[in-house]
C-alpha cells in the first residue's frame, strides 16, 4: 500500500536517482563518441532552459526529465563505431548494475531502497533504450538505431538521446 513514507522514496527516485542513471547512460554514449574521435562533445541533462554548465555537461531546468549527448563529427564513422556509440549508454547502465550488485554482495554498500531504485531505473532505461522501436517524434531507440546502422540505413545517426549538431550551430 502506498503511504506517506513512500512519497519521500518517490521524490528521491525521480529527482535524484533517475537523473544519475540518465547521466550514466549518456556518459556511455559520450565515452564511445570520444573513443571514435567525436568533436565538440557535450552531455545535456534535462530539458527546458539552461541552468548552468560544468565542464562539458549542461544542466537544464527540468534536470530530471530526459537528456541527450551531442557532438559534431566522428573521426571513425562506420556501422561498427556507430553501433558501439548507440549501445554505449546501455552498456554503461548494465555495468553500473553489476558494480552496485557486486559492492552490495561484498558488503561495501548496504542493501537499501536507494540501491534498489537505482537498479530498477537502470534496468528501465536499459530495456527501453534497447527495445527496437521508433519513439513518437520519429527518432529510433538505441536498439533500433543499431539495427538500422548494421543494415546501413541510419543516415542521420540521431536517436532519442543522441544528437549531431550542425557545424554552424
Amino acid at each position: 500500500m502506498f503511504d506517506v513514507s513512500d512519497v519521500l522514496k518517490f521524490l528521491v527516485s525521480f529527482f535524484l536517482i533517475l537523473p544519475i542513471v540518465t547521466f550514466i547512460h549518456l556518459a556511455g554514449h559520450i565515452f564511445f563518441v570520444a573513443i571514435f574521435g567525436g568533436t565538440k562533445r557535450r552531455i545535456v541533462i534535462g530539458s527546458g532552459t539552461k541552468l548552468f554548465s560544468i565542464w562539458k555537461i549542461e544542466i537544464k531546468k527540468y534536470y530530471f526529465w530526459n537528456g541527450a549527448c551531442e557532438f559534431e563529427t566522428l573521426k571513425y564513422d562506420n556501422r561498427f563505431t556507430n553501433s558501439l556509440i548507440y549501445l554505449g549508454g546501455s552498456l554503461f547502465n548494465l555495468v553500473s548494475i553489476f558494480i552496485v550488485n557486486f559492492l552490495i554482495r561484498q558488503q561495501i554498500l548496504e542493501v537499501s531502497v536507494f540501491w534498489y531504485q537505482f537498479i530498477y531505473f537502470s534496468f528501465y532505461i536499459l530495456f527501453f533504450s534497447l527495445f527496437p522501436m521508433y519513439f513518437a517524434d520519429g527518432s529510433p531507440s538505441d536498439g533500433k538505431a543499431v539495427i538500422l546502422a548494421l543494415k546501413n540505413q541510419n543516415e542521420d545517426k540521431i536517436t532519442d538521446d543522441i544528437q549531431i549538431r550542425k557545424l554552424d550551430e
